[in-house]
């Protein structure tokens, strides 16, 4: 049966704000709803046709409509927002809103910006996985050979195979992504413990949330280390020297939250010095990567470009949409809200 926005909430445990639109200074439902155009959304203004929904294939166009907007759907952009100022809610298409948060409206708390964090959480953390059995499997030493036509079955070929059932698995940050990252590892018979900011609640399939205080303590316990960390002032270069000494020499390192959150330096050092038996990245620090940084030559490590999220089912982001826009025109709270509402001070 077809996903439901019921089902989508549940077993997403998705959010919402305390906060009412119709609560929200200088709301106003009839203005403009400027949706970037994107083929999953194709048929939004069908479904809400006494909406004045405005599709638009560019930011030089959505600059057109800005002053008559009140809502923002597929851009955060500073230049478009302040151009707008009747808008007071601003939908984007990503996971990571770091971007969006300076930019006025939002920081000033005069519009709504929410996210679709937990959205592509289940295809991101199939990526992980998969990076992480390529490792462990020596898949990429074998797709070398395979170009070559080399049947090298024996000896160093082999040396380092190993398996991930029963190794323990530290995951940085048990949001949406890593509590994904952390189902599937125990489904893969693999012992699970994490960090999270807010509290020691987690799911029964992690065997111990730590606070983010306890994460060099942890990881003295982790052969696989998965950052899930999203980019904030206190996670920035986070990841570094410290973290990957406390780890158990020999162990992984995957990293599918922000680059920045790495300090590149102290990856790469641990990678040359075998503390680090390998690395999966889908994000680096820079971003994007120079070619002719040492990582990409590097024999025991996996990088693509910022890619772990394509692929997702679109369906839960039309469901989260669709919810949120029909809760805007009713003037109700949104889902998914990075920075709630506050009143402006006297």
């Amino acid at each position: 049966a077809e996903l439901t926005i019921d089902q989508l909430i549940a077993e997403s445990a998705l959010a919402v704000s305390e906060t009412a639109m119709r609560d929200v200074p200088g709301y106003d439902a009839t203005r403009k709803i400027l949706v970037r155009d994107v083929a999953w959304l194709h048929g939004l203004s069908d479904r809400f046709a006494d909406l004045d929904i405005v599709v638009v294939a560019s930011l030089d166009e959505a600059h057109r409509h800005a002053p008559q907007a009140g809502a923002i759907i597929g851009y955060c952009n500073a230049e478009l927002i302040a151009a707008a100022p009747g808008v007071t809610w601003v939908q984007i298409f990503s996971a990571g809103a770091e971007r969006c948060m300076a930019t006025a409206a939002i920081a000033e708390g005069r519009a709504v910006l929410t996210n679709m964090q937990k959205m592509s959480s289940p295809i991101i953390a199939e990526h992980a996985i998969a990076m992480l059995l390529a490792l462990t499997r020596k898949l990429p030493h074998f797709a070398t050979a395979m170009q070559e036509g080399s049947w090298a079955r024996r000896g160093s070929a082999t040396e380092g195979m190993t398996t991930v059932a029963g190794k323990t698995m530290l995951v940085l940050g048990l949001g949406g992504i890593g509590t994904e990252v952390a189902r599937r590892a125990s489904a893969l018979g693999m012992r699970v413990i994490g960090t999270r900011n807010s509290s020691r609640q987690g799911p029964d399939f992690v065997d111990y949330v730590g606070l983010s205080d306890e994460m060099l303590t942890l990881a003295g316990e982790a052969d696989v280390i998965v950052n899930a960390l999203p980019l904030t002032e206190q996670t920035r270069g986070l990841v570094d020297k410290h973290l990957f000494a406390a780890a158990r020499r020999g162990s992984y390192f995957v990293n599918i939250g922000r680059g920045a959150t790495v300090d590149t330096d102290d990856l790469l050092a641990a990678l040359e010095s075998g503390q680090l038996a390998g690395a999966g990245l889908d994000v680096t620090d820079p971003e994007p990567l120079p070619p002719d940084h040492p990582l990409w030559r590097a024999g025991n490590v996996i990088i693509t470009p910022h890619v772990s999220g394509r692929g997702s089912n679109t369906r839960r982001h039309q469901l989260l949409l669709m919810e949120n826009l029909a809760r805007y025109v009713n003037g109700d709270p949104l889902f998914n809200v990075c920075l709630l509402y506050t009143s402006p001070s006297p």
